[in-house]
C-alpha cells in the first residue's frame, strides 16, 4: 500500500482527486490543505474518518509544517494542486497569488528535495513530484491553432503569471537538483464541488435564484472545457506512467464561447425548472475583465499518444451532470457561501 500526498485536497480539483483515490485505489491519501475560502471539508463527504484518508491543515508556505507532514507520512509521491486559482481575485489582490503559488511552491519543492534526498532504493527511484498547472500560462492563443507542450509562456493575469513562475521553479528543481518532477497543464475544469465564483456554478446558482447572469463583454471568449473527473483520471495516468521531467497538456476537446456555455446552462435549466423559463432572459453583458484572453485551446495529443488517456465526457454529457449536481446539492452550496463570497463581481479595476 502506497501513500500519496495531495496538496490542496479540499479544493475543487484536489477534492475530486482525493475522492477518486479513496474510492478507486488502495492508496493512502494524505490531504494537505490550508482551508482558505475555496477549500472546504464538505467536499470530502464521509472521508474524514476513512482509514485511508489523513487530513493535515497546513499552509504550503509553512516550511516546518510541510517538512513534518513529509517526515511523518512518508509519501511515495506528491501531487501539488494547492494554489490560488481565480483570475478575478488575482486582479483584486495579486499578493496572495504570489505568496501561495510562487513562494508556496518553492517551499514545497525544497521540502520535497530534502525528503527525496534521504530516500533510498525503490522509494527513491519511484518518488515523483507532480505539479498541476493551467493552460493560462500560455496566454492568448488567437483565432487558430492549439497550445502544445512547446508553446512559449505569455501569461496575461497575475494568476497566470504566478502559475507560470511556479512551473518554471518546478522545472528548475528538476534540472538543478535532479528532483523527479512531472508537470501537467490543464484547460478549464468544471463539475461537482466547484466554488461558485467560477463561471459554470455561478451561472447555475444565479439562474436558479432568478439573479442576473453576468457575461463579460460579448461573451465571445473561447475556452476548452474539461470535466474534473476526466482531469483526475489524466493526473493519475501521468503520475503512474509519465516520463520524468516531461510536461503533459490535458484538455477536454470541448471549445465553447462563454456565451454558448451560459446559453446551454439556461437551456438545461429551462427543462429542469420550467417555472423560471426562459432563463436566458437573465443574461446581462457587463464590462470585460482587464487583460481578458480571447481563446484557450489545448492539443492533448501527447498524453493520448504516450499514455493512452482521452476524456470520457463530452461537454454536453458533463454539463448536464454538473447542472443536476448543483440542483441536488443546495445544502453544500449554502454552506460554502458562508459570507466570504456572495456572487459579487470580482476583478474590476476600481
Amino acid at each position: 500500500m502506497k501513500t500519496l500526498l495531495v496538496t490542496g485536497g479540499a479544493g475543487f480539483i484536489g477534492s475530486a482527486l482525493v475522492r477518486h483515490l479513496v474510492a478507486e485505489t488502495d492508496w493512502t491519501v494524505v490531504n494537505l490543505d490550508k482551508l482558505t475560502y475555496a477549500g472546504n471539508l464538505d467536499s470530502l463527504p464521509g472521508l474524514l474518518e476513512h482509514p485511508r484518508h489523513r487530513f493535515e491543515r497546513v499552509d504550503i508556505c509553512d516550511a516546518v509544517g510541510v517538512r513534518r507532514v513529509l517526515r511523518e507520512h512518508r509519501p511515495r509521491a506528491i501531487l501539488h494542486l494547492a494554489a490560488e486559482s481565480h483570475v478575478d481575485r488575482s486582479i483584486d489582490g495579486p499578493a496572495a497569488f504570489v505568496r501561495t503559488n510562487v513562494v508556496g511552491t518553492q517551499v514545497l519543492l525544497e521540502a520535497a528535495r530534502e525528503y527525496w534526498s534521504e530516500l533510498d532504493g525503490e522509494a527513491r527511484r519511484d518518488f515523483r513530484f507532480h505539479h498541476v498547472s493551467t493552460d493560462e500560462v500560455y496566454g492568448d492563443l488567437g483565432e487558430e491553432g492549439f497550445f502544445t507542450e512547446e508553446t512559449p509562456y505569455a501569461p496575461s493575469s497575475p494568476y497566470s503569471a504566478s502559475k507560470a513562475a511556479s512551473d518554471h521553479l518546478v522545472r528548475a528543481w528538476h534540472r538543478t537538483y535532479g528532483l523527479p518532477v512531472l508537470v501537467s497543464n490543464c484547460s478549464n475544469n468544471y463539475g461537482p464541488y466547484q466554488f461558485p465564483e467560477k463561471l459554470i456554478p455561478l451561472m447555475i446558482l444565479n439562474a436558479r435564484a432568478g439573479k442576473p447572469l453576468p457575461v463579460y463583454g460579448e461573451g465571445d471568449q473561447v475556452r476548452d472545457w474539461l470535466h474534473v473527473e476526466d482531469h483526475v483520471r489524466a493526473l493519475l495516468r501521468v503520475l503512474r506512467a509519465g516520463r520524468v521531467g516531461e510536461t503533459y497538456n490535458i484538455g477536454g476537446h470541448n471549445e465553447r464561447t462563454n456565451l454558448e456555455v451560459v446559453e446551454r446552462i439556461c437551456a438545461i435549466l429551462d427543462q429542469r425548472l420550467p417555472q423560471g423559463a426562459p432563463h436566458a432572459r437573465l443574461i446581462r453583458h457587463v464590462a470585460d475583465r482587464p487583460g481578458h484572453d480571447r481563446r484557450y485551446a489545448i492539443d492533448a495529443g501527447k498524453i493520448q499518444r504516450e499514455l493512452g488517456w482521452k476524456p470520457k465526457e463530452t461537454f454536453e454529457s458533463g454539463l448536464a451532470k454538473t447542472v443536476e449536481w448543483y440542483l441536488e446539492n443546495e445544502e453544500w452550496c449554502r454552506r460554502v457561501l458562508d459570507g466570504s463570497y456572495r456572487g459579487e463581481r470580482l476583478g474590476a479595476i476600481r
